[in-house]
C-alpha cells in the first residue's frame, strides 16, 4: 500500500516567525525613543540653564549672601560692596569655600565648598550683570605651557615674600597669613593676582602682563607636579624647620655620642 506523505502547505511560516517580528519592531520602537527622549531633553536642559542662569544666581544671591553685601551688591556694616568685582571674584571667593563666610575674623579661612559648580557659576553670572568686573581668562594664560624659568623669577620677585619661595605659604601679621599653593587651580591662582582677595595686592597688566601670569602660573604647576629633589621637604619652610630640625636630632645626636663615650671611659 503506497504511503501517501503530507506536504506542508506552500507559503506557511514557523509559529515563531511573528513573535521574531513582535520582538524586533518593540526593539526598533523602543531604540528610536530612547534616542529622541536624551535629545529631548538634552536640548531641554541647556536652554534651561542658559535662560535661568543668571535668576537662578539671583535667588541663590539672595538666599545666601544679600545678608552681608546687601539685595542691590550695595554692601552693608557686615559685608562690602561687590560694584566692580566681577564674575572672577565671585568664583574665587564660592568656589574655594571662603564665602559664605562663616563668622568674622582677621581673613576668611577656606573651608568646604557650599554650592554646586552650576550654581556658582549662576552666581557669578548674576552679579557680572549688575556690576561688571573682571572675567575669566582665555584657556591660553592658564594651560601651564608658559616659561616655568621666568615665572619662578617673577614668583620670587613679586609673591614669595608673603607665600614662601616654595608656595609653601606663611604667616603675615594680625593673625593673617598667605595660603600655600600646592593644592590650587590655575584659575584661582590667575583670580588672585587680578582681583587681589584677602591681604593680597591687586596686580593688574601694568604690574604684571597676561604673560607674565602665565608664566608664574606655569611654574606653580610645575612646582605641584614635581616633587622636591633635595630629600626631605620639611614642609619647605626654609630655615625655620630646617634650624629646628638640627638642634633636636643633630645636637640630640651629639649629646648621645658624649653621653656614651662618658659612660665607655668611666
Amino acid at each position: 500500500m503506497a504511503r501517501h506523505k503530507t506536504r506542508r502547505q506552500a507559503g506557511r511560516r514557523s509559529p515563531w516567525a511573528a513573535a521574531a517580528l513582535i520582538g524586533i519592531g518593540l526593539l526598533l520602537t523602543g531604540g528610536i525613543y530612547a534616542g529622541a527622549s536624551a535629545a529631548v531633553a538634552a536640548t531641554s536642559d541647556t536652554q534651561v540653564a542658559s535662560a535661568l542662569s543668571v535668576e537662578d544666581g539671583k535667588k541663590l544671591f539672595q538666599a545666601n549672601c544679600a545678608t552681608c553685601h546687601g539685595l542691590d551688591l550695595q554692601g552693608t556694616e557686615s559685608g562690602p560692596s561687590l560694584y566692580g568685582v566681577g564674575e572672577l571674584a565671585v568664583e574665587f571667593q564660592v568656589a574655594t569655600g571662603r564665602m559664605p563666610l562663616q563668622m568674622q575674623g582677621p581673613q576668611a579661612p577656606q573651608k568646604p565648598v557650599q554650592f554646586t559648580e552650576e550654581q556658582i557659576k549662576a552666581m557669578a553670572a548674576y552679579v557680572q550683570s549688575m556690576a561688571p568686573g573682571p572675567t575669566y581668562p582665555s584657556e591660553e594664560t592658564i594651560d601651564g605651557e608658559g616659561d616655568v624659568a621666568r615665572g619662578a623669577e617673577l614668583f620670587r620677585i613679586n609673591c614669595a615674600m608673603c607665600h614662601n619661595v616654595a608656595a609653601a605659604g606663611g604667616a603675615l601679621t594680625e593673625g593673617k597669613y598667605a595660603p600655600g599653593l600646592q593644592n590650587t587651580s590655575a584659575l584661582h591662582m590667575y583670580a588672585a593676582m587680578v582681583t587681589g582677595p584677602q591681604n593680597m595686592p591687586v596686580f593688574n597688566d601694568m604690574n604684571l602682563t597676561t604673560e607674565d601670569k602665565r608664566d608664574i602660573i606655569s611654574a606653580l604647576l610645575f612646582l605641584q607636579e614635581n616633587e622636591s629633589p633635595g630629600g626631605f621637604s620639611l614642609g619647605s619652610l626654609g630655615p625655620v624647620s630646617e634650624g629646628l630640625f638640627i638642634w633636636i636630632f643633630g645636637i640630640g645626636a651629639l649629646i648621645a655620642i658624649t653621653v656614651w663615650i662618658t659612660a665607655k671611659s668611666n
